[in-house]
């Protein structure tokens, strides 16, 4: 048990540390679009034949990370069934209790 606590306390570590700097991240590019907005001249807008058809920015990240997280529960599905498969080959689980527990008894 304490072995998954201190993953868990590290995994807690490490995402709060990336939480923290994208946080910092978003507040630097917020703050220099602020300043570029105020100095940049007025460009003309431009026709660009077929761009209402493009996806949008917003579009491009939803679809991006919904297929990330369709490919990383087909890898976490995967990595499962393989570890399924091969438990016969490993001393974990209820084999391994039961032998450690035949040994305490000894």
């Amino acid at each position: 048990m304490a072995e998954s606590t201190v993953t868990q306390e590290l995994t807690s570590e490490i995402l709060n540390t990336i939480s923290k700097s994208q946080a910092a991240v978003v507040d630097a590019i917020e703050t220099w679009a602020s300043v570029v907005k105020s100095v940049k001249p007025d460009l003309p807008q431009v026709n660009v034949p077929f761009a209402d058809k493009l996806p949008t920015p917003q579009d491009v990240v939803a679809s991006a990370y919904d297929f990330a997280e369709q490919l990383l529960a087909s890898q976490r599905k995967f990595a499962e069934e393989l570890l399924k498969a091969t438990a016969p080959l490993l001393a974990t689980g209820t084999a391994a209790t039961e032998k450690k527990t035949e040994k305490a008894a000894k």
